[in-house]
């Protein structure tokens, strides 16, 4: 695929998908884990579920591997009902967040395992296994155990076996939560890297929201066992459908309050003897209707002098987090509502612009923030 074409295959409708949940459901006892999900992952995607513990995400990519059976719905994959096809012999495989390699087997032997449990000819096996240790950049420590290895290169072993067996679907349970946080940000780019050479259809469980923002093509935010929102990375960010979906992903403040159409915009009034914000959305809203109004940070602008805009605020700066390449300001408005504002440190004076207690403004564009129904 050339950098100038789009890979979009759910906007397509004529396209199918590789791996279809049609009306899933899933009890333990009295308690629903997945609730009546629905949902189409196409071939070559990197697809992502994430959301927080007990959400529901393992257990769905459970159900497809088929360690667990829905209680009600189907799972399809490439058009076939996997509900009588065991694990073992399934197109799909799974690297687990503990990885589970063979403490006794080298490099080399732990990605053949698989290969030769399906009786695999000897030269076949040879010539796979030498393909995965290049692919996963592993051929120097190919005769270690490991122990002898770092935790990345253990991580890349386990990506390797699971890929061995070339399978249509590859499900990866957290496999980047045993690392450090520079090591999963470079592991990140190296899994995208892999998946798109393969061309393998990659669904990947976290609960991490930069790394699936990072890595997927597709983002499913869930919640109690439920979908919230599927769409792309970018569309999750700056076009969330819910609050829950706002408040998970990334920083952001959250007003709540009325909205009443004016000419091309809401006015949206969120608090007494302050005054009201403007807000462009596709939303048709009464006038009068509750509502919530979403804006990131990075949005927000912060300064000493009133600035003219849209939607300008006085506030007090209460705290300041400073990240290096930017820094993080808290402005307590004059209702006590606490709303946060990004400056980017573009140079590298000590000094600061602004400090603790200082008497600010906030402000941000008709167009940058996010009305909410609910």
């Amino acid at each position: 695929m050339s950098p100038q074409e789009v890979f979009a295959p759910w906007d397509d409708p004529n396209a199918r998908p590789l791996i279809q949940f049609k009306g899933v459901t899933k009890r333990f006892g009295d308690f629903t884990a997945i609730d009546n999900v629905t949902l189409d992952i196409y071939a070559r995607e990197f697809f992502a579920l994430l959301g927080p513990s007990g959400c529901g995400k393992t257990t769905l990519m459970r159900m497809l591997a088929g360690f667990e059976t829905p209680s009600e719905g189907t799972i399809l994959l490439d058009g076939t009902d996997q509900a009588p096809i065991p694990p073992n012999q399934r197109a799909t495989n799974m690297m687990f967040q503990s990885y589970a390699l063979f403490p006794h087997l080298t490099v080399r032997d732990n990605i053949a395992f698989g290969l030769k449990r399906e009786g695999k000819p000897k030269d076949e096996i040879h010539a796979r296994v030498e393909e995965m240790l290049r692919l996963v950049q592993l051929q120097q420590f190919a005769a270690r155990k490991p122990h002898q290895i770092s935790g990345g290169q253990r991580q890349r072993v386990a990506l390797a076996r699971a890929l061995a067996k070339a399978p249509k679907l590859l499900l990866l349970d957290e496999p980047l939560g045993a690392l450090d946080k520079k090591l999963r940000e470079e592991t990140q780019f190296e899994l995208m890297d892999i998946q798109e050479k393969t061309g393998t259809t990659f669904v990947i469980v976290t609960h991490d929201q930069e790394e699936a923002m990072t890595v997927a093509s597709r983002v499913a935010v869930m919640d109690h066992g439920q979908l919230k929102q599927v769409a792309t990375p970018p569309q999750i960010y700056e076009n969330p459908n819910t609050v829950y979906v706002a408040d998970f992903i990334g920083e952001v403040t959250i007003f709540q309050g009325t909205a009443k159409k004016a000419d091309g915009y809401y006015e949206f009034t969120w608090a007494e003897g302050q005054p009201p914000l403007k807000c462009r959305s596709p939303l048709e809203l009464s006038n009068g209707q509750s509502c919530f109004v979403a804006v990131r940070p990075e949005k927000v602008e912060i300064s000493h002098v009133k600035p003219e805009d849209d939607n300008v605020l006085p506030g007090k700066i209460i705290d300041i987090g400073y990240l290096g390449n930017l820094s993080t300001y808290h402005v307590e408005l004059g209702n006590g509502q606490i709303i946060r504002a990004q400056n980017f440190n573009t140079d590298r004076s000590t000094r600061q612009v602004f400090t603790w207690d200082d008497q600010v403004w906030v402000n941000w564009t008709v167009g940058c923030a996010v009305l909410l129904e609910q």
